[in-house]
């Protein structure tokens, strides 16, 4: 079961990435972009999601995500960290990372593939 230290851990891995404390937390940038924050006591963490598809993804599992209601105007979603798998975080991190980290950063690490945008 993964824990804060393992989402420090994962998204300081991503490249260009640095941990700042804002708004009495840790958050999570790219190229000084915000991705990925721990709010409260760090037992979720709040991602970048499209508003047209985080509806969908907390419908589907709400005992995994939740929109947080000062967030709601924006495209951030929240998430039980005990709920996840290793592998589901790593990627949750992932893409989130992709939605804020610039092209050439994109372009840069294509392992780390492109954000989809249909």
């Amino acid at each position: 079961m993964p824990d804060a230290e393992d989402v420090r851990r994962i998204a300081l891995s991503l490249p260009d990435t640095t941990e700042k404390v804002a708004w009495s937390m840790p958050t999570f940038r790219v190229a000084g972009k915000m991705f990925a924050t721990l709010p409260e006591d760090e037992t979720s963490l709040a991602v970048r999601c499209p508003k047209e598809e985080r509806g969908e993804l907390v419908l589907a599992e709400p005992e995994k995500f939740w929109i947080a209601d000062h967030e709601a105007q924006f495209a951030w979603v929240r998430a039980r960290i005990s709920a996840l798998e290793e592998d589901e975080l790593r990627d949750i991190l992932a893409d989130s990372w992709r939605q804020a980290a610039p092209s050439r950063l994109l372009e840069a690490y294509p392992e780390l593939g492109l954000p989809t945008g249909d």
